[in-house]
């Protein structure tokens, strides 16, 4: 297979097809600056937008590195093939009507397989692709209009949707783009293939995905392994999120732990911070590309005006950052640097006194950024150039670029409005080392984004990905369940199957004590009246299995003492791997949604850490003089759930064990339910 370094970085470019967007990639390569020969092809036009064009590919002057294919689909094979023979390193195919649309035109599939074939080892993008924009040499196969400038280095942003690309290249908040790439129906080469050729380019400093699905699983968590090896991070959003596994579920872990929670799951597992949009996407590059990840979401803000503290204050907290007191040391000085009339606070307010006094609004910030704080922020929304004058607010961007020197500590200026960061004034800042933030909520999130990319460790142990989906699935009943889980180490109720009501009343008698009945062969017992709690005698154990009625029935020792009821299960997800959720268990686990997700395999210290982050946390650690749960019990039965999941993993679809109770002595799945298929 060609390297795909000769088609995003070419010295030659063909134009196939003769239309408008044909003429645009012309003219993008001609605005851009490309170097290198550019050559349209047509049969029957002997130019197209001013250069001469060849009739076919076997006349052009030589193999061409990067073509783009502007023809149509049953056209545009035929011109793979051509550039294949004639030995191109890679097209870009632009037109669509391939699998994307394969429910519309019922050949879609077969096209697009007929493309990938004709391509051969040739690279192609897409179908149904934009193409690309390089930045760093001056390479445009693009077929529209873009915003983007040339760069010496930057960030690299992919995407699967064209009009989000174009939608990129026109920002104005001074963040320089060394790339834009878009993926199209990734037919032959995937986006983690793209990302991994993009990152090893020294010139890009971090990485965008915009993401609607991932197809190649273990590509992706590969490239994210390069990325970190490289340490160069990632940012990605994503949508269109795939409801596969949640829909095909029975348990209540399927409507928790759909695909958009393993995706969370994914993303945090690989080290890759997760944004909500666009604006906070393009913010949290600006961070990566200026001083890298954030070593802790501890910051120092900075604002002449009281309001904007409060703001500050209040966005911050819900952005999951943090504005630690002040240490005994800022105190002093930042009292000598402001005198006593200022409060002194974090976020702090240091008022006009010393507004137009450089030195002094130097002295002010350098006091407030001790060791400890992982970025100094200083509001500033600038005036607008046709109306103001913006001479006094190049003072603050002076004592921000001083204070940076003389601390070593990054730097940020926060605009609480987009439109109050200018874009001339955010490139000069960026060329000064400091971090332009266009938006107070927008930057604030990005900060928190670039602080959770600074908290991942070393890669863990290698996900455990989902084979083919199994078939022929069946539903182990809730003694079967218990019984395979016990074998891994799940600790279970003592309790005994019995097949009639009489035989119930018998095993009550020999559990002894307060004991519970369950009718088996239902998914979800409590909906349909087949589980009794706090039977006291034989007699009502009988009486509670001629009600229910079934053939079918689980006596179990009913378990006191409950710290907490919890939900433990694990979701095969397709697009991510196998998802496990841990949260609130019990009828209402749905409803309250108190859940948090990881990926198998799970180490100890991070199912602590899921636990720990749940809202009912503290009810684990004994709530208001309440007594603690046993911990490591906790952990243990986790872990051993875990281990049948992981030994059964070519089998499993679903697996829930709700509720857990834990004790302050042990943790007891008093009920599961596990699906399993057969291999395809």
């Amino acid at each position: 297979m060609e390297p795909l370094s000769r088609l995003l970085r070419p010295s030659s470019i063909a134009v196939i097809g003769g239309g408008a967007w044909c003429a645009n990639v012309i003219a993008e390569c001609r605005k851009i600056g490309f170097g290198g020969p550019v050559w349209p092809v047509h049969p029957t036009k002997s130019e197209i937008a001013g250069l001469p064009a060849y009739a076919s590919v076997a006349d052009l002057p030589a193999a061409p590195d990067a073509s783009f294919i502007g023809v149509n689909r049953e056209a545009s094979i035929e011109s793979l093939r051509a550039l294949a023979a004639r030995g191109a390193g890679g097209a870009v195919c632009f037109a669509s009507g391939f699998r994307e649309a394969a429910a519309e035109t019922g050949d879609g599939a077969a096209l697009e397989a007929a493309l990938v074939e004709a391509a051969g080892a040739m690279r192609i993008l897409g179908p149904n692709c934009y193409g690309f924009l390089n930045l760093a040499d001056g390479a445009a196969l693009w077929p529209d209009q873009h915003g983007a400038l040339r760069a010496d280095r930057g960030v690299a942003l992919i995407t699967q949707s064209s009009n989000i690309a174009i939608n990129l290249t026109m920002h104005t908040r001074g963040l320089p783009l060394a790339y834009v790439v878009t993926a199209g129906n990734q037919a032959q080469t995937g986006m983690a293939e793209i990302a991994s050729a993009l990152l090893d380019d020294p010139r890009v400093t971090a990485l965008g995905l915009h993401i609607e699905g991932i197809g190649d699983l273990a590509g992706f968590a590969a490239m994210a392994a390069h990325a970190q090896d490289l340490g160069k991070p990632i940012v990605v959003v994503k949508a269109g999120a795939s409801d596969q596994a949640r829909l095909a579920a029975v348990s209540h872990t399927g409507s928790l732990a759909g695909s958009d929670a393993g995706a969370d799951a994914l993303f945090a597992r690989l080290g890759i911070a997760r944004v909500t949009g666009l604006a906070e996407l393009l913010e949290t590059l600006k961070i990566l590309h200026v001083v890298g990840k954030l070593a802790s979401p501890d910051i120092a803000s900075m604002s002449c005006s009281g309001g904007e503290a409060g703001l500050m204050a209040d966005l911050a907290t819900r952005a999951g950052l943090n504005c630690p007191a002040l240490t005994q040391r800022q105190h002093a000085d930042l009292r000598a640097a402001l005198g006593p009339k200022v409060a002194l606070a974090n976020p702090l307010d240091y008022h006009t006194y010393i507004w137009g006094d450089e030195g002094a609004i130097t002295r002010a910030f350098s006091a407030m950024m001790a060791p400890h704080l992982a970025m100094g922020v200083v509001v500033l929304d600038f005036p607008r150039p046709d109306r103001c004058d913006g001479a006094a607010w190049d003072l603050v961007v002076n004592a921000v670029a001083a204070t940076r020197k003389a601390t070593g500590r990054p730097m940020a200026i926060l605009s609480s409005l987009p439109e109050t960061m200018p874009e001339g004034v955010a490139a000069d800042m960026i060329a000064r080392g400091i971090v332009p933030l266009a938006g107070m909520a927008e930057g604030l999130a990005a900060i928190a984004a670039a602080a959770r990319i600074g908290a991942h460790g070393p890669m863990s142990a290698p996900l455990i990905l989902p084979g083919p989906e199994p078939v022929a699935t069946r539903l182990l009943t809730e003694a079967e369940g218990k019984t395979v889980l016990a074998a891994h180490g799940v600790t279970v109720p003592r309790g005994v199957l019995v097949t009639t009501a009489a035989a119930a009343a018998e095993a009550a008698q020999s559990i002894g004590g307060r004991v519970v009945l369950k009718a088996l062969g239902h998914a979800h017992k409590t909906e349909v009246g087949a589980v009794a709690l706090n039977l006291t005698s034989p007699d009502a154990v009988g009486l509670a299995a001629q009600r229910m009625g079934g053939h079918q029935f689980l006596v179990e020792e009913m378990v006191e003492g409950a710290v907490a009821e919890l939900l433990v299960g694990v979701l095969r997800d397709p697009a991510h791997g196998f998802v496990m959720t841990l949260g609130a268990g019990g009828v209402l686990a749905e409803i309250i949604a108190d859940t948090v997700s990881v990926l198998l395999p799970a180490s100890a210290a991070a199912i602590d850490a899921a636990l720990d982050s749940l809202r009912i946390a503290p009810l684990l650690s004994g709530y208001r003089g309440g007594l603690p749960a046993d911990r490591a019990a906790l952990r243990a039965a986790i872990m051993a759930a875990q281990d049948y999941a992981i030994a059964q993993a070519d089998a499993l679809i679903e697996l829930e064990i709700n509720p857990m109770i834990v004790t302050p002595d042990r943790s007891v799945a008093v009920d599961a339910l596990i699906r399993l298929g057969d291999r395809p």
